[in-house]
């Protein structure tokens, strides 16, 4: 039986998990000040799954994320996907080490209060 040398550790890779990706994505979403939910689902917790308001796209190591959030009806929609769009970039960036390439925001509903 042959033991196989060990790599160096310079030759190691590190993986993040695309659902810790989308974690983060949510949580900096939702902290936004005029973002009601995500995708459709107001009031209740979306799961995380490959069908959910967010999607996650990998070209190699660079990340490409898409989402849908809903508004309220007392901000504009504008203003609020930008500022979604900067939170979600910088935290997933931060928190993972992962490059966004992109964060694609959908508007798909409003709520009015």
């Amino acid at each position: 039986m042959e033991v196989e040398e060990m790599k160096p550790a310079a030759s190691s890779r590190l993986k993040i998990s695309e659902d810790v990706i989308i974690s983060i994505a949510k949580l900096a979403a939702l902290d936004i000040n005029g973002v009601a939910g995500l995708g459709g689902e107001i009031g209740k917790m979306s799961k995380l799954r490959k069908k959910g308001p967010i999607k996650i796209s990998m070209m190699g190591d660079v990340a490409a994320i898409d989402m849908k959030i809903v508004i309220k009806s007392s901000e504009k929609a504008f203003n609020v996907a930008q500022e979604v769009q900067n939170a979600v970039k910088e935290n997933v960036q931060n928190m993972t080490g992962v490059p966004v390439a992109r964060v694609n925001v959908t508007v798909s509903g409003v709520v009015f209060e």
